[in-house]
């Protein structure tokens, strides 16, 4: 069964963002490549039982297994050592990419309180990169289950060559950009 939102693209998006962009060709429209979802947590190496839960509330998020993610070297103000787990991270690819925008735009981000739009947070390469500061924003998640309330990052990479480029596709996509 093919995503809403991939059906949206090939039929609505990329005639549209063609004629709008004066493409002949409707290979030149850029695209989604993938969206990678990670939760840093600090206090994952005190406690294992934190970064368990953190690390299966991505997983119901994300609707795919994620990596736990290790320090890369040893920071004393933060007590933590090097090799010690910190985080997670998961990459979302093809149907899971779109089946997971969908739900961000249309479930999650509504649910937000004194949402006025994401702010624009490109990279210079068309990627977007947002941060959300809780994880009970998503209907996966059993709010009496969660031990910590923590934030984490969608990085939305597309093959966009530059910012306006990529904002123009999201914006067709439904993502709610603040007002310039």
């Amino acid at each position: 069964m093919t995503p809403r939102l991939l059906e949206k693209y090939r039929n609505e998006i990329v005639p549209q963002m063609a004629e709008k962009l004066g493409y002949k060709n409707k290979l030149q429209v850029p695209k989604i490549t993938k969206i990678v979802v990670s939760m840093g947590v600090g206090e994952g190496a005190a406690d294992p039982k934190i970064l368990e839960s953190i690390f299966e509330n991505l997983n119901a998020i994300a609707g795919q297994k994620g990596v736990v993610t290790k320090a890369k070297k040893a920071i004393s103000n933060f007590k933590i050592r090097k090799g010690s787990k910190v985080g997670c991270i998961v990459t979302l690819r093809r149907a899971q990419m779109y089946e997971f925008l969908d739900r961000l735009v249309n479930v999650a981000i509504p649910r937000i309180k004194d949402f006025r739009g994401l702010p624009d947070s490109f990279d210079g390469s068309g990627n977007c990169n947002i941060g959300l500061r809780e994880q009970l924003i998503f209907p996966e998640i059993e709010y009496d289950k969660v031990t910590k309330v923590t934030g984490m990052n969608i990085a939305i990479v597309t093959n966009a060559k530059n910012d306006d480029l990529a904002r123009t596709l999201l914006e067709f996509f439904g993502v709610p950009f603040r007002k310039k």
